[in-house]
């Protein structure tokens, strides 16, 4: 009798674990369903594309000045994939001398100098779109390859060095 009820327990335990998986899940998703649904109205919406099991869209809203330095923009990303959403805070410097992003995730503060006006390719392509919308909202959206002669008229040189600087955190 007690040989039969231990895999009869473990079948019932092993039943209770993958219900409550498949909640989780369903609940994830309507999360999910529910934030999209709330999007800041106030959102520019910098790029949307295919991507593996649906679309990433890419969105900033509650952009604000710093009030030591007005080259300073703080603002926060919305990054929403298929399966998940993102909203970091980040900053930029709109400087002519010294155009940066500043991101972080959980290992590390990058520090990403960059060449408004310049080459842009898939490895920058993010910086730049975020960088055109924090520090001139309006070009958001616009595709920033092809920004050179805007980036001129605004002082910028566009023949600066691209570099990424990685802070790794403790």
């Amino acid at each position: 009798m007690q040989a039969a009820q231990r895999p009869l327990s473990l079948l019932l335990l092993s039943a209770g674990v993958l219900w409550v998986q498949a909640a989780a899940a369903l609940d994830r998703t309507q999360v999910l369903e529910q934030m999209r649904r709330m999007r800041p109205e106030t959102m520019a919406i910098l790029e949307t594309r295919q991507v593996d099991g649906g679309t990433y869209t890419l969105g900033l809203f509650a952009l604000s000045g710093d009030q030591a330095d007005p080259q300073l923009r703080r603002y926060k990303l919305w990054k929403e994939y298929p399966h998940d959403l993102v909203v970091p805070t980040e900053s930029v410097n709109c400087s002519t001398d010294g155009p940066l992003r500043v991101t972080r995730d959980d290992q590390a503060i990058y520090v990403r100098r960059l060449n408004p006006g310049g080459t842009v390719t898939p490895a920058n392509r993010e910086d730049h779109l975020v960088w055109w919308a924090a520090c001139v909202p309006d070009q958001a959206g616009v595709d920033p390859s092809t920004l050179k002669a805007k980036a001129q008229e605004l002082g910028y040189s566009t023949v600066l060095s691209e570099s990424t600087e990685i802070l790794r955190l403790p």
